[in-house]
């Protein structure tokens, strides 16, 4: 997978998608809403099993209390953690759709140095053009196309030439 300014280009297509409202950045922080520059891996899958069937056999089910710790300060940052959880976080089981179905990077991760952002998803996009937080964002069924033609260690390439 390979990110251009026109979409993510894979399996001999591209396919179109958003990124960070701060477009991409070679120094990515901690709020700053940008996609990060790099090679990154996919190293898991989340999916709603209330919403739609297992993308593949190695995804797993986001559960109720399923949640993403992004307190840069806390000792399980940028790490899925459970509910009840006091410091600062976001729901992966959310009222929404947009993370239905959610491919996980290595961004920051397995080893989190605070302040540089916590995780990069692959997820749906709210509407064509809507930037996101600094995931890279698609059409719902596309999403679900890539999920199911991905494997884990799949590389997303975020070229150095697109940061501003």
């Amino acid at each position: 997978m390979v990110l251009t300014r026109a979409g993510l280009r894979f399996a001999g297509r591209l396919w179109p998608c958003t990124i960070g409202r701060g477009g991409v950045s070679a120094d990515k922080r901690e709020g700053d809403g940008a996609t990060p520059v790099g090679c990154h891996h996919i190293v898991g899958m989340l999916y709603r099993p209330d919403r739609m069937a297992r993308p593949a056999d190695w995804a797993e089910p986001i559960l109720p209390g399923d949640l993403w710790s992004d307190d840069a300060a806390d000792a399980a940052y940028n790490q899925m953690v459970r509910a009840p959880y006091a410091p600062s976080h976001e729901a992966l089981r959310r009222a929404d759709p947009l993370y239905d179905l959610v491919l996980l990077t290595d961004w920051n991760w397995p080893v989190a140095q605070p302040g540089r952002g916590s995780a990069i998803f692959l997820h749906r996009w709210r509407r064509p053009g809507f930037p996101t937080e600094g995931c890279i964002a698609f059409r719902p069924d596309h999403l679900r196309r890539i999920a199911q033609a991905i494997a884990p260690g799949t590389r997303v390439i975020v070229p150095e030439g697109l940061a501003s």
